[in-house]
């Protein structure tokens, strides 16, 4: 690193976000910020009240009869195809034309003067239906023999029947997993402005340019390149706008053509919530066969999944639960199967993690189950199980573990957080204390890392140098707050040894970088900072042929430094050499592409490798529960987390610090409830409990890894950190779970299904009393 002593903002340093400052403030311009045209149109959606029916016709009268409203959307009014279906299934109408698959469906769309008029005005509809038979949740759509909204999958290795046949001991059991809602600062929100003949810009909140651009030609019968998607910086997604925005994009679009006028649609808080989608919850059946020592020798497990009335990605989510379920252990003999299960709800979506939150609590719980059953303290038992040695290294979906550092890992943080030593406190403090119990968890986590669709597993960028030396910098992933753009520009500044001031980050968009992905599983900085790089080597080779040139020196001869070039005795300001550059004609923009290498998947043989690495991590969790009121708080975390060789490891620690935050509110206090009409309760923040600050734990120490690097050739050697700690927030659960099992000696595993919320801790504790 000594040649960027004088470059301020080279990678694995510290470096602000670079909209930091403007967020506090409130400067950051999102889409709702972009001044509107003259003569702007709003749109609302009109949404259903019954669950399931057959619609047979919906009066409009009163709506289009209805102050300030300019006209109705309906599907009789798409151009093009009435599906936004992200998977192609032909299965999410952008409006229903004879079902009704779900409360709160969007069935029209109002076009008025202000929004405020188009929402009253939605109120006013009359639906002509006739109500059918619903189901809300997994196990009552399978008792109604409600159909897969997508295929099974199954991962299968060894034998599971003779594994569990001659099982020393086994155990059986059922989980809940609760869903969870996005809540985003920035809700859903769409501006689109007609162009001439076919064209049409549109301004959005999406994770996912490219797909909301073919989304949007797709309603318009249009092809792609007339339609331009941009995405300047969003209030948070976390998966929530990966695919959920096609609707909002269609709508606009579909409307700004109509009329020929610019129209934005944003939902309120409480039909951003109902009309959108959310982590699946799941119902697992899990059997699991193990020694008396703890170690296991088969696992089986069922892994129904709330999928909602369309598939949406429900298919590659239900798969990573799988892929997922065994986190940080060996599994000798498995067979796992998903149940993507078609229910009357919200089609579910992409949620940080996509799935492998669900599978690795199973994990987790099987863990605590076999150490209440053999009395040992979890941690051995989750240690005695992990992957590691010959013949140990195998997944269930045939993946060796070949960069393995969870015995490291867990051991650091073991010893720092001082966890033996504290755990005999604990059990001693609970055998003195009736009212208050206290429990304490370290639990590890194992990430696979890529998308499992592996063509997503490709970036492009953009960079321009202009003949002054500053630097333009445009790729295909997207910022919502995680600084993407920052960890690129690092990288860029650099490959160039320039200052980071010198970069212009600039929006993302379909006009300049086409076919990206989604900006999700934690592919980010993998993906666009080596495309990124690849575009600035190329001009960089470009650069070097040309001062060799120049010069009559050897290409090693010529060397950036420092916001210098140096060309054998002769040294040039980094501006002065490009426009030397620029004045011989040296093109000086590139277009850099990028595909992870190594990775491929079988899905139908449940074979391959789909991650191109793993993430570790582990956390260490202390809590204290009121055994009358099932109130609890979080006394103290520490955290011990891979990033491998961090990019920017303030942003990484920050996202390790959100994202615990955020699993820890999945598993404890946010609680999705539907009422028995299918009607969606917890629909604004004032009936959903996101975590406050005041829940956080009262002393909270984070560390990354910083001896850890990346064997595979990622960017920097870095390792993704948007999705992996999300887990993290499982020693909290189990944490919990060891402080209700106290009432009973700790002879019982408490089951608690999640989120743990105060009523189910103290329904578990009274449980267990009467045990």
């Amino acid at each position: 690193m000594k040649d960027n002593v004088s470059i301020r903002g080279s990678v694995h340093t510290d470096r602000i976000h670079d909209s930091a400052a403007k967020h506090v403030t409130g400067a950051a311009d999102y889409t709702d910020d972009i001044p509107q045209p003259e003569g702007t149109l709003h749109a609302y959606l009109g949404v259903s009240n019954v669950a399931h029916a057959t619609l047979h016709g919906i009066d409009l009268t009163a709506v289009r009869a209805a102050p300030g409203v300019i006209g109705v959307l309906t599907a009789d009014d798409i151009p093009g195809v009435n599906d936004i279906s992200p998977t192609g299934l032909n299965d999410e109408p952008v409006f229903p034309t004879e079902t009704i698959q779900f409360h709160g469906q969007p069935l029209f769309a109002v076009i008025a003067e202000t929004r405020d008029a188009a929402r009253r005005a939605a109120e006013l509809a009359e639906a002509d239906c006739t109500p059918l038979p619903h189901a809300l949740d997994p196990v009552a759509a399978m008792e109604a023999d409600y159909p897969h909204v997508t295929a099974p999958l199954k991962l299968e290795r060894g034998d599971v029947g003779p594994a569990f046949e001659d099982a020393t001991n086994r155990i059986q059991g059922c989980m809940t997993i609760g869903g969870q809602d996005h809540m985003y600062l920035e809700g859903h929100i769409a501006f689109a402005i007609p162009g001439e003949d076919d064209e049409i810009v549109v301004h959005c909140s999406t994770q996912h340019p490219s797909e909301a651009q073919h989304m949007v030609a797709h309603v318009l019968g249009v092809p792609s390149n007339a339609v331009v998607v941009n995405v300047r910086r969003m209030g948070g997604g976390f998966g929530g706008k990966e695919s959920q925005m096609n609707l909002f994009c269609a709508v606009a679009a579909i409307a700004a053509k109509k009329w020929n006028r610019a129209v934005k649609i944003r939902p309120d808080r409480d039909q951003d919530m109902t009309a959108t989608g959310k982590r699946h919850d799941f119902v697992v059946d899990y059997d699991v066969a193990f020694d008396d020592a703890g170690r296991i020798e088969a696992v089986e497990g069922s892994f129904a999944a709330r999928c909602g009335f369309s598939a949406d990605l429900s298919g590659p989510v239900t798969d990573r639960a799988l892929f997922h379920a065994d986190n940080a252990y060996f599994y000798p003999n498995v067979r796992l199967v998903s149940r993507p299960m078609k229910t009357n709800t919200v089609s579910n979506t992409a949620f940080r993690g996509f799935g492998g939150p669900q599978g690795v609590i199973v994990a987790e719980r099987m863990i605590e189950e076999i150490a209440y059953a053999t009395g040992q303290d979890p941690l051995d038992v989750r240690k005695a199980n992990f992957y590691g040695g010959a013949g140990r290294d195998l997944t269930p979906y045939h993946q060796e573990v070949e960069d393995n550092i969870l015995d490291r890992l867990v051991t650091e943080l073991e010893q720092s957080a001082d966890y033996r030593t504290r755990r005999a406190a604990i059990v001693d403090h609970n055998l003195g204390s009736r009212i208050l119990k206290k429990g304490i968890a370290l639990t590890p986590v194992k990430f696979g890392i890529s998308f499992t669709a592996t063509w997503y597993n490709q970036a492009g960028a953009l960079v321009h140098v202009y003949n002054d030396g500053s630097i333009h910098l445009n790729h295909g992933g997207t910022e919502m707050g995680q600084g993407l753009n920052t960890k690129v520009a690092q990288v860029v500044a650099e490959a160039f040894q320039v200052d980071f001031e010198r970069i212009k980050i600039t929006r993302t968009t379909t006009e300049k970088v086409p076919n990206t992905s989604a900006t999700a599983a934690s592919s980010g900085s993998d993906l666009n900072g080596m495309a990124a790089l690849d575009a600035v080597e190329q001009i960089k080779a470009r650069l070097v042929a040309f001062a060799a040139e120049k010069w009559s020196v050897a290409p090693e001869a010529v060397a950036f430094k420092a916001n210098h070039v140096h060309i054998g005795a002769e040294t040039l300001t980094f501006a002065q050499f490009i426009k030397a550059a620029y004045m011989a004609r040296v093109q000086l923009s590139a277009a850099g592409f990028y595909k992870t290498p190594k990775i491929h998947w079988d899905r139908g043989a449940g074979k391959g490798r789909p991650f191109y690495y793993y993430a570790y991590g582990a956390a260490c969790s202390e809590v204290t529960i009121d055994t009358l009121t099932g109130e609890y708080r979080v006394d103290r975390t520490d955290i011990l987390h891979d990033v491998g060789r961090s990019l920017n490891p303030a942003l990484d620690k920050g996202q390790v610090e959100g994202a615990f935050i955020q699993g820890m509110g999945w598993l404890t206090t946010e609680e999705l409830w539907w009422d028995d009409k299918g009607q969606l309760r917890t629909h604004a923040p004032s009936t959903y409990k996101i975590p406050l600050a005041s829940d956080r734990p009262r002393i909270f120490n984070v560390n990354l890894a910083d001896w850890s690097e990346n064997r595979e050739l990622t960017i920097k050697r870095s390792k993704a950190v948007g999705e992996p700690p999300f887990m993290l927030g499982i020693s909290v659960f189990e944490a919990l779970s060891m402080a209700v099992a106290s009432v009973a000696d700790y002879r019982i595993c408490p089951r608690l299904d999640a989120p743990a919320t105060p009523e189910r801790v103290l329904m578990a504790v009274e449980r267990l009393k009467k045990a």
